[in-house]
């Protein structure tokens, strides 16, 4: 199974096009939120519009960067991964959007019980699969993908604890723009590719009994 995600797209889907053999031939496209830019369905469903051009096979969460409605319309669609989990075969695929509190007071902010509460209704679906894929928008304090400008790392210690007792093989993350890297909390593989219109995006593959995850670039 070939899973590609990015997020951060605030809209911006004009790189697409830049990893359209990728796009094509995924099993699975799992978008990481901030699909807009505080904007709501309709901006949405145009950027949902430009991946379904290339691949309908499609998960997508919201970001602390969407209105709330954002996260009504993925649920009509059947295709929210927030506070829920799909099972593709032997792999399950989990998630929670929106964000931790930020100084910003940016659209969707949870607190850390929410994100907790979220993540672990969306491991319940999938707790049995042999492979575990986490995603959530916010990534995991106190690694190299939660760092901001300043230095300081701004990530969930809720989304870290909750790693470290799940064990989940891989989480994606985003949210912090400058800080694209690829980590390991206990065993789990975090990566985080910032801005999709920086030039990255994830690959995660799964063959047999040997999983795969790195950061892509197309810039």
């Amino acid at each position: 199974m070939k899973i590609i995600s990015f997020g951060d797209i605030h809209e911006d889907t004009g790189s697409l096009i830049k990893i359209k053999p990728d796009l094509e031939t995924a099993d699975l496209i799992a978008l990481s939120g901030d699909l807009t830019n505080c904007h709501g369905k309709n901006e949405t469903k145009k950027v949902l519009d430009a991946v379904r051009k290339y691949n309908k096979r499609l998960l997508a969460m919201y970001g602390n960067m969407d209105r709330s409605e954002v996260d009504a319309y993925l649920t009509q669609e059947g295709i929210n991964l927030h506070g829920n989990g799909y099972m593709f075969g032997d792999v399950g695929i989990f998630g929670c959007g929106g964000s931790s509190p930020t100084p910003f007071h940016t659209p969707s902010e949870i607190s850390e019980t929410d994100i907790e509460r979220f993540l672990t209704t969306g491991y319940d679906k999938v707790k049995d699969a042999q492979w575990k894929i986490m995603v959530c928008h916010t990534p995991p304090k106190d690694t190299a993908t939660d760092i901001v400008r300043s230095g300081m790392h701004v990530g969930s210690q809720t989304v870290r604890d909750f790693i470290l007792e799940h064990k989940p093989h891989v989480c994606i993350s985003g949210h912090i723009h400058e800080s694209r890297a690829k980590d390991k909390v206990g065993d789990t593989v975090v990566l985080n590719a910032g801005m999709f219109r920086d030039g990255w995006y994830i690959e995660v593959v799964i063959e047999k009994n040997n999983l795969t995850a790195v950061l892509k670039s197309f810039a």
